[in-house]
């Protein structure tokens, strides 16, 4: 995809943890209206890239653009009020709050969660089941569908995703695909996933880092029948 399509565009950043040179010259572009996975194996960057993009922590040279706009340097709720979503690891729902004020927090003005109720029901039907319940009692997998459906009480434009199918079991996983395909009809995902099969059944296009550098990019289509390259990046037999 050419840049100028591009909703985000990630130009060479290198990124420090403490000492720790994790990113080395990452490049993406992530095309509106698609879904972009990015793999690699166990500690390629594919996270700090993410909380790069969110102003988790800065970039000490390079350039991330959104929409046209630089946002490389600016604080993470600034980079949300332009309309980025960030699904974090692990989870992290507030346990002894509600499914209902899980959801209510992440509006950024008043009545973000009654206009976009109606998709987010739509998507995982269970949130609605167990809209009263704290979110310590769902299981995983509705753990999961809540930390997503939190992204999308905003109207993002763009939703980083970090490894959605992390510990869930099958069944739960088809249906977090399938909910992640209906959705990218209505926003652009930029997906970390460990699952190369969930990742394939998703994405239109990957970015492949390798110890914080981008080493390979394409179709996931002509990926997926690249045995050699899966196996030398990604360890998948």
């Amino acid at each position: 995809m050419m840049a100028a399509t591009a909703l985000l565009q990630v130009q060479a950043i290198h990124t420090f943890i403490g000492q720790f040179h994790i990113l080395e010259g990452v490049t993406l572009n992530v095309p509106r209206d698609s879904i972009t996975a990015l793999l690699g194996r166990n500690g390629a960057g594919k996270t700090t890239t993410l909380r790069s993009i969110m102003g988790l922590v800065a970039p000490r040279s390079g350039r991330i653009l959104f929409d046209g706009l630089e946002i490389n340097g600016k604080p993470p709720y600034d980079i949300a009020a332009l309309g980025v979503g960030y699904v974090p690891e692990h989870r992290a729902v507030f346990r002894d709050l509600s499914v209902e004020e899980n959801l209510k927090i992440a509006e950024r003005r008043k009545g973000d969660l009654a206009r976009r109720s109606d998709l987010i029901f739509e998507l995982f039907p269970d949130l609605k089941r167990f809209y009263h319940l704290p979110g310590g009692q769902l299981s995983g997998g509705q753990q999961q569908m809540l930390s997503i459906a939190r992204a999308l009480v905003p109207e993002n434009q763009l939703l980083l995703i970090d490894e959605p199918s992390e510990g869930l079991a099958p069944v739960i996983i088809e249906s977090i695909v399938d909910a992640l395909r209906r959705l990218s009809t209505h926003t652009t995902v930029l997906l970390v996933e460990q699952n190369f099969k969930m990742a394939v059944a998703l994405a239109d296009q990957y970015y492949i880092l390798d110890d914080g550098q981008s080493v390979a990019t394409g179709q996931i289509a002509e990926l997926a029948n690249d045995q050699s390259l899966v196996s030398k990046y990604l360890g998948v037999a």
